[in-house]
């Protein structure tokens, strides 16, 4: 045995008297091939848990991809694309499509008069995408219903009956003074606003207090989204568009619209709808008859069946609570060519460091 081992094996020895007996593995180790000890490798990160992690360094940004024909993409590959945060290009360090990820979705549904006669079907339809689309196991639903206020009538499960008797609860309730057919009988000013607001329509305080209260405690992997059914007038109530497209974005939460009014087709505003979906990385929809919702209801699964994500550690390292836009453009020109339109959402709001636990 040559001085060096000796003096080795000596040194380690010592090691072992202040470490304990946990170092014996590593001592006959450094007997046998004349090497220090090193220390047990950390098991490797599941490659599905570190696609999806959210921390202050990464931020993730879902997307889906369609051609002209609105036929969604699949092959996308990340030579493809590149990322722009506030104007500048960053560097993509993860880049997957997404089929499994745990879902947590709230269904809004408007009770006010526009809806009178079309929400039997509205019902039966977001019942039937309930059946087909979510998997007990891994999603998780809630179901609010608005006119003037918003009631939670299921909060977040993954229970299927206790869904559908939600959604069956919904109902058109008239306010004071209605007739029918969507026409109002004159009644004399009273003290208060229940009057008003039984008989008005809140869509963006709606969306806010959903994406706040209802998505915001969501669990960090999942994704979140808000499948809208309203004519899109809104008529009451304390928030603007901006401000429940900014609730939206901070919760993560991608909003589907399905604008439906009076015999479905009949009073939409199709700019609110279309505006406070494209702004979330969503999509309106505006079907004029019951088949037309229910394939809205299935376009609306498979583009959150088919969408990618792209994770990037942005330049900008501050935690000050600030607002990033982000913009996901072709690198390949060839696609650019092909019109190729990508959905997503428009920016993120840092974390704050006051915040940061």
């Amino acid at each position: 045995m040559t001085n060096h081992v000796r003096k080795l094996i000596f040194g380690l020895a010592l090691l072992v008297a202040f470490a304990g007996a946990s170092w014996n593995s590593a001592v006959s180790l450094a007997q046998s091939s004349g090497t220090r000890p090193t220390p047990t490798p950390t098991p490797p990160v599941d490659p599905e848990d570190e696609e999806i992690r959210i921390d202050t360094e990464v931020v993730n940004i879902l997307f889906t991809a369609q051609d002209k024909d609105r036929r969604l993409l699949l092959g996308l590959k990340q030579e493809d694309i590149r990322v722009l945060e506030d104007g500048k290009e960053q560097q993509v360090i993860a880049f997957t499509r997404q089929v499994d990820l745990p879902l947590s979705l709230a269904i809004l549904i408007d009770t006010s008069i526009s809806q009178e006669r079309t929400l039997p079907e509205e019902k039966l339809a977001a019942i039937s995408f309930l059946e087909s689309f979510i998997r007990p196991a891994k999603d998780e639903v809630a179901v609010i219903s608005f006119t003037g206020e918003s009631t939670l009538e299921q909060g977040m499960t993954n229970n299927l009956q206790r869904l559908r008797r939600a959604i069956d609860r919904v109902k058109f309730v008239p306010p004071a003074g209605y007739i029918g057919g969507g026409v109002m009988a004159p009644t004399p000013p009273i003290s208060g606003t229940g009057t008003n607001i039984a008989g008005s329509t809140a869509i963006w305080d709606s969306i806010w207090v959903t994406a706040e209260e209802v998505l915001g405690p969501a669990p960090e992997k999942t994704r979140r989204a808000i499948i809208l059914l309203s004519d899109g007038y809104n008529t009451s109530g304390r928030k603007k568009l901006d401000e429940a497209v900014l609730a939206a974005q901070r919760s993560e939460a991608v909003i589907y619209s399905i604008g439906i009014g009076d015999n479905f087709y009949s009073g939409i505003d199709e700019g609110a709808l279309k505006k406070i979906s494209e702004r979330t990385g969503g999509r309106a929809f505006f079907p004029r008859d019951e088949r037309q919702l229910r394939e809205a209801f299935k376009q609306i699964e498979e583009e959150m069946r088919s969408q990618y994500l792209v994770a990037y550690e942005p330049n900008n390292q501050a935690l000050d609570g600030s607002y990033r836009k982000v913009e996901i453009q072709f690198a390949n020109p060839e696609l650019s060519r092909q019109k190729v339109r990508l959905t997503h959402r428009e920016g993120y709001f840092a974390k704050d460091q006051k915040n940061k636990k």
